[in-house]
């Protein structure tokens, strides 16, 4: 029998649930597909685009900007050339200086919090030793804002490094230049001064202030991520060390000297004030130009303004009786008169109607001309100018540059003043009184230009002060000779001769130097004030030239407006002037003009 059908068997339940159940995957619609592609494409061509912009249109300007943020610039800080006097002593200089910036919000020590913000006053006890000042009053300026307060100026380089070592944030020292003038008040009427805007005020340092100015330029140095420098891009000659300085002709030791001497003078006179001018004839160099009263250029603040011009280059007055021996030199040359004639001195004569008298109202008969110089015989000189024609004698005077400004690096040298040759032709009373150095005026730099005529042979050399800028330690040579040749060389051996005399017989005794043979004349002169003599008010001077067998120098003291019945160029001027000449002597190694005298004087 055949065996039942069966059905098929029924999975067991634990393998209908090891089966995987494959689902049907569902069809997306094209329209989402294509939003996903054109975002993409969008996206790629954005991002194309901003790239083609940076690289083709934005590129100099992203590139300046990373340039910016790479490179550190440094701007000059606007430094000067020192100024040194002959021999190389310092006269002007300039110094770093700080200033201290405080910033209270940003205040941390080191080792605090960086988001820890420390009260003012910890930071004012700190810094109260340091720059000397109460911590209370820096407490106190630091509470008026949070930042950029200023706490205090001119602080030097190792202060501000102990500032720096504190490691405090938000201090801030800015450097800058400060001039300083080591010698104080010594050439303050040559060299001026800078105001606190570093702005000239007088002297060279306003007449020379763009040559003053070191060479610099604002340095650019890109740095590297890690802050490596990169050297290019510099800008030519960015390292260049100016290291120039301005070398004056004038000698410290002397200057010293003469202001000392002057400052006695003026006080023991009572006078207005005084000046003293040395000059090389060969060139031109002045060796001295001092001027008393003067100033302080590192305290120029606690002065009169009045005090900041020098008045020997920029004051006018009339010379007097210093002028005598210019006067006779140009009667020489035009032949006027004769080295050995005299003239008929009567004490007193009219002029066009006006009196002319000796100083001293005396009359010294028939003399010289080494004698008229000797006694300072206003009559002598009248009626030895006489002799030359009024309007011969106005050419010469305008030959020589009364009234023009002296050719010199002064500064705020002026002309001087000097008639029309109209006037000095046609009033009698106008050739009279310039035979004795009155009715003109001039600076005592151009009477001092004038005497070197006479001792140089009959050169018009230009006075200087400077001889130019040297690098590093190196010093300018003196100038070689030069200048106008006006007179005759004889003519002025003539004229120094009797200038000799007037130190060996005469007024200026006062100066006489065993073993030297010098020169030189007095002057005691009426003082005007806008044309008009002032009763009572005078100019005492003196001019020396030596040595006389080879002039090399001239010597002028001019003290205005000495007190007392006494007071004379003999008197007031020359004790300046021996001075002043006893030092030049040893400073410039002057041998004896007459050894055997010398060795006499010192053996007896």
């Amino acid at each position: 029998m055949a065996a039942p059908s069966q059905a098929p068997a029924t999975p067991s339940r634990s393998r209908r649930r090891g089966r995987s159940r494959v689902v049907p995957l569902e069809k997306v619609p094209s329209r989402r597909l294509w939003m996903v592609f054109l975002v993409l494409s969008a996206g790629l061509i954005g991002l194309a685009g901003r790239m083609a912009w940076l690289q083709l249109v934005q590129t100099d300007a992203l590139e300046a900007r990373a340039r910016r943020l790479q490179t550190q610039r440094t701007q000059p800080l606007g430094q000067r050339r020192p100024i040194v006097d002959r021999t190389g002593r310092l006269v002007a200089m300039d110094e770093k200086r700080f200033r201290l910036w405080a910033h209270p919000r940003y205040f941390n020590l080191p080792g605090d919090d960086p988001n820890h913000i420390r009260p003012a006053a910890d930071v004012a006890e700190l810094l109260s030793p340091m720059i000397a000042v109460p911590a209370s009053r820096l407490e106190a300026e630091m509470a008026q804002r949070p930042s950029g307060i200023r706490l205090a100026e001119g602080l030097d380089p190792e202060t501000a490094a102990r500032i720096r070592s504190l490691g405090i944030s938000g201090l801030d020292l800015e450097a800058y230049p400060q001039r300083i003038y080591p010698q104080g008040s010594l050439f303050a009427n040559v060299v001026g001064f800078l105001n606190d805007e570093r702005v000239p005020q007088a002297g060279l340092e306003q007449s020379r202030d763009e040559e003053l100015m070191r060479h610099e330029q604002a340095r650019s140095m890109r740095r590297g991520a890690d802050g490596t420098p990169l050297p290019d891009d510099l800008a030519p000659g960015v390292f260049y060390g100016d290291d120039l300085r301005l070398q004056l002709t004038l000698d410290g030791r002397l200057q010293e000297l003469a202001v000392k001497a002057l400052s006695e003078q003026v006080a023991k006179w009572k006078a207005q004030k005084g000046a003293a001018i040395v000059m090389d004839v060969a060139n031109g160099e002045l060796l001295v130009l001092a001027s008393t009263p003067t100033y302080d250029p590192n305290r120029y603040w606690s002065f009169d303004p009045g005090r900041f011009r020098e008045w020997s280059v920029q004051d006018l007055y009339e010379p007097g009786s210093t002028f005598k021996p210019i006067n006779l030199a140009l009667a020489l040359q035009e032949g006027a008169i004769r080295p050995d004639e005299r003239v008929h001195d009567v004490g007193q004569l009219k002029i066009g109607g006006w009196p002319i008298n000796n100083h001293d109202k005396r009359a010294n008969g028939l003399v010289d001309f080494a004698t008229v110089l000797q006694v300072s015989s206003n009559v002598g000189m009248v009626q030895a100018m006489r002799r030359l024609d009024d309007g011969v004698y106005w050419d010469w005077m305008n030959r020589l540059g009364i009234d023009r400004r002296p050719d010199t690096d002064l500064p705020g040298a002026v002309a001087g003043q000097l008639k029309t040759k109209k006037q000095f032709t046609t009033h009698p009373i106008e050739p009279a009184t310039s035979a004795f150095g009155q009715g003109f005026s001039l600076t005592p730099l151009k009477l001092t230009q004038l005497h070197g005529v006479l001792a140089n042979g009959g050169r018009l050399v230009s006075p200087h002060i400077t001889r130019g800028f040297r690098s590093g330690e190196a010093l300018a040579p003196a100038a070689s000779p030069g200048g106008q040749q006006l007179l005759k060389p004889e003519i002025t051996r003539t004229v120094l001769s009797w200038m000799e005399s007037v130190v060996d017989k005469g007024s200026g005794k006062g100066v006489k130097t065993p073993g030297y043979r010098i020169g030189g004349k007095t002057g005691t002169a009426q003082k005007a004030l806008n044309g008009v003599y002032l009763p009572g008010a005078k100019i005492c001077s003196f001019v020396a030239t030596l040595p006389i067998e080879s002039p090399r120098y001239v010597v002028l003291v001019v003290i205005d407006e000495p007190q007392g019945d006494n007071a004379y160029g003999s008197t007031v001027a020359v004790p300046v002037a021996k001075q002043i000449i006893d030092a030049l002597l040893v400073v410039e190694k002057i041998t004896p003009s007459k050894p055997a005298e010398l060795n006499k004087t010192v053996n007896g």
